[in-house]
């Protein structure tokens, strides 16, 4: 069957109500973009012109395949108009680098954050964690947004987060990327971003799987409320999006040096590090907050909203979600290569076995959960004290602060320059030369986890490209 075939719904005979993933269009669009990826350079172009009339077919099939489908999405019209003119425009051009600022500008997904309602988005891009190609992608993405989360936004303000889950996607999300950002896509200029999105099906589905299996290694007991969900991918992504929504406003919010977040900045990736595990920790702080709140409300009789009630659950669920997360998969995922998550999760693990909560006896792994809080908010005050700090240092004395504050927890390289002390000529230099002398594993694991990586390998690795299945 030829798309011309295809009714306005992109589905022929199936009636309009099928799913957008079955139907001949959006498979058609797929396909093509998959094809289209093979052709393209790096930057997106297609250089060989003896590519340029396969390309061109390409082009007016995703095009053909987009005004098909259009009528799925009229919250999206105006954007899908403008992302078919960019195709056009692209191949009219003779496929040079694509520019795609238009539809991009036109795209606002924050501004439809209602459950359920499902996006179709195609961009030559990038993706996180995946592939550096600027090579077209196309996704079928789904909304989060649980009552309770609509709840916990009018005071956890973040209009730009964006929560999906992933309904199909060719080859460049087959991968460990579990995010969509706009400064991905391949565009003319650098717009003001309005939006980024995290896909919570993904990271709660490689969550369930990780900690299910290093729990079952560590031989450690789970409470029950964290076992919940590890059986319940819906209850486990509704976790993640309370999580992220706290943590992703947090870059920018405390008393701060200046830009933590540290875009296009060229730094020890250690620092990386801190401002992530800040903004985990903050998350982690805030749903003790609610937690307590809500639970003294009820033991004084009060009776909770049913929003309330699942806004309780799911704050007692984050907590688990930060330390299992960031312990048992944050820690040994990825290379060693200046991977400022991993030492995050080093960071935190370590911390709570010194203060005496985290215990690992005779080859099993207990916490006193009842310390545990207090401890991770220790370690998040102690960040947020150097980041108070160094408002008033230089830069390089705020490296050299945030250094002695994770070398005091971890314990670094035997051949740490930054351990042994640096050189006069480094300190008094340029930074480059602060960030030339740190060890691509300036932190390496420590024998627990050296044992644990081995054993979790291949469930690590497993979950690339994994789909939020409900069980």
């Amino acid at each position: 069957m030829s798309l011309s075939q295809i009714d306005q719904y992109g589905a022929s005979p199936v009636t309009r109500d099928t799913a957008v993933e079955d139907t001949a269009a959006w498979h058609a669009l797929k396909d093509a973009a998959i094809a289209l990826q093979d052709i393209q350079a790096q930057d997106g172009s297609v250089p060989d012109t003896e590519d340029h009339g396969d390309a061109r077919v390409y082009v007016e099939t995703i095009v053909e395949s987009l005004r098909m489908l259009s009528p799925r999405f009229p919250h999206d019209a105006q954007y899908l108009a403008a992302n078919a003119h960019d195709f056009e425009r692209w191949a009219d051009s003779g496929f040079g680098v694509p520019d795609f600022y238009d539809s991009l500008v036109a795209f606002q997904p924050q501004l439809h954050r209602e459950d359920g309602i499902r996006h179709l988005i195609v961009f030559p891009m990038y993706t996180q964690n995946g592939s550096r190609d600027r090579h077209v992608e196309a996704l079928l993405v789904e909304v989060i947004w649980p009552e309770f989360i609509a709840q916990l936004e009018t005071e956890y303000v973040n209009r730009l987060f964006v929560s999906l889950r992933l309904i199909d996607f060719t080859p460049g999300y087959d991968t460990n990327s579990a995010v969509l950002f706009p400064e991905t896509v391949s565009m003319r200029e650098i717009p003001t971003f309005t939006w980024g999105a995290i896909f919570q099906d993904r990271e709660a589905a490689r969550y369930r799987r990780v900690v299910r299996a290093a729990s079952e290694i560590t031989k450690l007991d789970l409470p029950g409320e964290a076992a919940r969900m590890l059986t319940d991918q819906a209850l486990a992504e509704r976790t993640f999006v309370m999580w992220d929504i706290i943590h992703d406003r947090t870059h920018m919010r405390g008393d701060l040096p200046f830009d933590p977040f540290m875009i296009k900045q060229r730094m020890p990736f250690f620092l990386y590090s801190l401002e992530e595990l800040r903004c985990d920790l903050t998350a982690f702080r805030e749903c003790v907050a609610i937690t307590k709140r809500l639970r003294e409300r009820v033991e004084a009789g009060a009776t909770l909203s049913d929003v309330e009630a699942e806004m309780l659950e799911h704050a007692v669920l984050v907590q688990y979600a930060v330390i299992f997360d960031r312990i048992f998969r944050f820690s040994i995922t990825g290379t060693r290569v200046r991977n400022y998550d991993a030492v995050g999760g080093q960071l935190l693990f370590a911390w709570l076995h010194r203060r005496g909560v985290l215990h690992w006896t005779d080859t099993s792994l207990a916490f006193d959960w009842d310390g545990v809080p207090a401890a991770v908010v220790e370690l998040g005050d102690a960040i947020d004290e150097l980041y108070w700090r160094s408002i008033d240092r230089p830069k390089m004395a705020h490296w050299l602060a945030a250094y002695e504050l994770v070398s005091s927890t971890l314990t670094p390289h035997p051949a740490s320059k930054w351990a042994r002390g640096l050189p006069d000529e480094v300190l008094s230099g340029q930074p480059g030369g602060y960030t030339d002398e740190v060890l691509d594993d300036e932190f390496p694991l420590s024998m627990f986890f050296e044992a644990l990586e081995k054993k979790m390998r291949p469930v690590i690795s497993s979950t690339a490209g994994i789909r939020g299945a409900y069980t």
